[in-house]
């Protein structure tokens, strides 16, 4: 029998991000919050409380906090801009290409709310293309840690790495099932959370749970598939990933993104590039998603446990 991951305490990711954030300023002075007018919602509330000498509300403009955190970056600080992915993407986008990656700046923007399992507020802020928008960037990494403890462990990496760094987390309530303190989890490298003979699923974010619940359901169907969390969607562990492409020639991916540009496309590369695969993706299939509660959504755009299974049933099948 195999490891089972069992949720010990259910929680939002965001909390995750807000504990993590004050813990890394409590060891670095340097480190300095901006929110636009969602401090709350991003979790930064603490911060602004324990070093509100640290803390700058922009307001609902968040061009103009991207630009503030260019220039407290320059002058030494490292500034972590929160705010919901769709505003720290799509809306500044410009801003984060010319005033931070051109230029290489020690800006960590922290992305709240991304995703299907944003919910009721819909389509207009469920942001889905964002990972692929972000990878684009030159010099920009990319994390999407999978829950609560791995994204406070991910706010205290993003701290100490030199660069800009895109981190994306949510708004629900999910199982918490890593460990509190985790040396397995380094930024650039694959974490393999399951072994497995038949077949590998690769999943990022709230997806990693749905990825273990279905290689658990194949399990009592005799079938053993292992589990890989990509949590750093750049830059690429291509050795890590390559190793388990040269293991089997069932390969699955599931991310809460759109199936173009996020980590169906990272695999693909891979397999082209090194180990010719055929990869089989779970994702919202080219398309807005609209309001409802998050399992609602995740079961009406296909990004279950269950569908993750029928995807691997399907590459086992096509294998033949």
């Amino acid at each position: 029998m195999r490891v089972r991951f069992v949720d010990t305490g259910s929680k939002d990711t965001r909390s995750g991000f807000g504990v993590g954030l004050l813990e890394a300023a409590q060891k670095n002075p340097k480190i300095v919050a901006l929110a636009a007018d969602l401090a709350s919602s991003v979790k930064m509330d603490a911060f602004a409380q324990k070093f509100p000498e640290r803390f700058f509300q922009c307001g609902v403009a968040e061009a103009n906090m991207i630009g503030v955190a260019a220039g407290l970056a320059t002058m030494g600080f490292i500034p972590f801009v929160g705010t919901f992915a769709n505003f720290a993407t799509g809306r500044v986008y410009d801003q984060v290409r010319q005033s931070i990656c051109y230029s290489g700046k020690n800006v960590k923007i922290a992305a709240s709310h991304a995703g299907l399992t944003l919910g009721e507020d819909g389509a207009t802020h469920q942001m889905l293309e964002d990972i692929g928008l972000m990878r684009g960037l030159p010099g920009m990494t990319v994390v999407c840690p999978c829950d609560y403890n791995q994204t406070r462990l991910a706010t205290l990496a993003a701290a100490e790495w030199e660069g800009p760094v895109y981190l994306r987390f949510g708004r629900p309530v999910m199982p918490n099932f890593t460990p509190t303190e985790d040396p397995s989890f380094k930024i650039g490298k694959v974490q393999v959370l399951l072994e497995g003979k038949e077949g590998v699923i690769f999943a990022t974010g709230h997806m990693v749970w749905q990825a273990l619940q279905a290689s658990y359901m194949l399990e009592e169907q005799g079938v053993s598939v292992a589990v890989v969390n990509v949590h750093t969607l750049k830059p690429i562990d291509v050795e890590g990933i390559v190793e388990w492409l040269e293991r089997t020639n069932v390969v699955v991916t599931a991310e809460e993104h759109q199936i173009y540009n996020g980590l169906g496309d990272i695999i693909s590369y891979v397999a082209t590039s090194y180990c010719p695969r055929y990869v089989v993706r779970v994702a919202v299939k080219d398309t807005f998603g609209e309001s409802g509660k998050p399992h609602e959504l995740m079961e009406k755009y296909g990004l279950t446990a269950s569908h993750i299974a029928s995807a691997v049933k399907y590459a086992i099948e096509r294998k033949k």
